[in-house]
């Protein structure tokens, strides 16, 4: 089914379905539980990072990438320019966005701030199953990164 064929309200609703899951995914991993972020996925969904060859698949798989992060690790996404193309009333791709603040060693309270971590953006395809919008692949490219700042530790630089 073409994007001309979709009824206006179908297609809104896909758009808006599919930035709440790019939306969510930051969510969860800065304010929730990070391996949680598998279950936007749909089964065989696919996590990559082309710069290292990193490639995550299938929810499990997914759980445990995401939830090994360090457990004294702050972290805040700002994420924007979300554009969704509705290519079918079950497929739907997307870029966006976002940049990184990231910290380990983090004990509590308000910290000095630090630059991004990373600036990138993500491309995104999503399927339509069972009547929910989930996640089929995300692919992350990172033009601009480096290493996370470790509090108590001496500066790398």
């Amino acid at each position: 089914m073409s994007t001309e064929t979709l009824d206006p309200m179908e297609r809104l609703l896909a758009e808006r379905a599919c930035e709440r899951l790019i939306v969510e995914f930051v969510r969860r991993l800065d304010l929730g539980d990070p391996s949680s972020v598998a279950d936007l996925f749909t089964p065989d969904g696919v996590w990559q990072w082309p710069h290292g060859d990193r490639r995550v698949e299938g929810r499990d798989a997914l759980r445990r990438y995401f939830g090994s992060r360090p457990k004294d690790r702050l972290s805040r996404r700002m994420s924007t320019n979300i554009l969704v193309t509705v290519d079918s009333a079950s497929e739907a791709t997307a870029t966006s966005y976002f940049a990184t603040y990231r910290i380990d060693g983090y004990t509590g309270g308000m910290v000095p701030p630090v630059l991004p971590a990373n600036v990138g953006h993500y491309e995104d395809t999503f399927r339509k199953v069972d009547g929910t919008w989930l996640l089929a692949g995300r692919v992350t490219f990172l033009p601009f990164g480096g290493d996370t700042v470790q509090l108590g530790r001496p500066d790398r630089s």
